[in-house]
């Protein structure tokens, strides 16, 4: 079973249970010395006779126990539904994401990372009838989600796109066009594009050659440039403070538009210089409508089936069980 929690941030939320345990160890501390100060410990104790140390413990136990369940149905545990073929017209697009550390420079904010995730779910969210994959790289490219319908795993796997992905740095747009390739049908001439996202700070001689294969494999190439010509610094996430070079200079990462402009004209594709979301992705999205269409078949979940609900329900009977029980020993005849 694909157990799985849609809302993980909830969880922290179990680090509490030892505080509460710890509350409940130094209530039943101050008890016992509460009765100590009041007078005689025997006289005490017959007054409070009727008082259930173990009915306070399992008092206690429920609400421990409901509070897990609150927790545990706040993080929405689930797992997929079945699977079924869904039969669409349209595109393969693959996207490949360049994560290097220059994509962190903030002459567009956020930075230039964050800017093209905010465009890639907006393209992903009008492509509804294509299948979408995901290349993340840097100074190497990796599969991060094959060709799918499933726009929704799509989206996740590009939320969690970061440098620390990856642990060679660098920029080989080569090797991201060349996995990204791989990923189609090869038996096909068309219906195939890739959307490259990257400042362009390439130093490949390689890549020159895989665009003459891609475009006579029939792929077309959308690029998007992002970050400014001028160059911005690259500011490390981890000190706050700006990349430099071994010489101590600051180091700016400019974006590199005639290769990309290049690159997007040898396989027919078009060039998008990402300032405006909104613009960029109705260009994009005008260039691939205009692309011929093909049957695409795809497995997808049919549903995403919750469990929330019964931990809550869960937790109300036992906060109700807790309420109605009394602290006072049961009376007998």
């Amino acid at each position: 079973m694909n157990f799985q929690f849609q809302h993980t941030a909830f969880l922290w939320g179990l680090l509490a249970t030892p505080l509460l345990i710890w509350l409940y160890w130094l209530t039943i501390r101050w008890k016992q010395k509460a009765i100590k100060k009041i007078g005689d410990e025997w006289l005490v104790k017959e007054l409070i006779k009727g008082y259930s140390a173990k009915k306070f413990l399992l008092k206690f136990v429920l609400l421990m126990i409901a509070f897990i369940a609150i927790v545990i149905g706040a993080a929405d545990p689930g797992r997929p539904g079945g699977m079924d073929k869904i039969e669409r017209k349209g595109v393969d697009v693959m996207i490949a994401l360049d994560i290097s550390n220059s994509m962190l420079a903030q002459d567009i904010r956020p930075n230039r990372l964050e800017k093209a995730k905010q465009l890639i779910n907006r393209l992903v969210d009008e492509l509804e009838d294509d299948r979408v994959g995901l290349v993340v790289f840097a100074g190497r490219a990796y599969l991060q989600m094959p060709l799918t319908l499933d726009h929704g795993a799509a989206m996740m796997y590009i939320q969690q796109a970061s440098p620390q992905m990856a642990p060679t740095q660098g920029t080989m747009i080569s090797e991201a066009l060349k996995l990204s390739a791989a990923a189609f049908n090869s038996k096909e001439r068309r219906y195939k594009s890739i959307i490259l996202l990257t400042d362009g700070e390439d130093h490949d001689p390689v890549t020159e050659q895989m665009a003459e294969q891609l475009a006579d494999n029939g792929v077309v190439v959308n690029t998007v440039g992002i970050g400014s010509v001028e160059g911005s610094r690259i500011v490390d996430p981890s000190t706050g403070q700006a990349k430099r070079d071994d010489q101590g200079n600051t180091i700016l990462s400019k974006l590199n538009e005639p290769q990309l402009e290049h690159l997007a004209g040898k396989t027919k594709g078009v060039y998008v210089h990402l300032s405006d979301i909104d613009g960029a992705a109705s260009v994009i999205r005008k260039q691939l409508s205009s692309m011929p269409e093909t049957a695409l078949e795809d497995a997808a979940f049919k549903d995403y089936i919750h469990y929330f609900q019964w931990f809550i329900a869960l937790a109300l009977i036992l906060l109700l069980a807790e309420f109605l029980l009394p602290e006072r020993k049961w009376e007998t005849a």
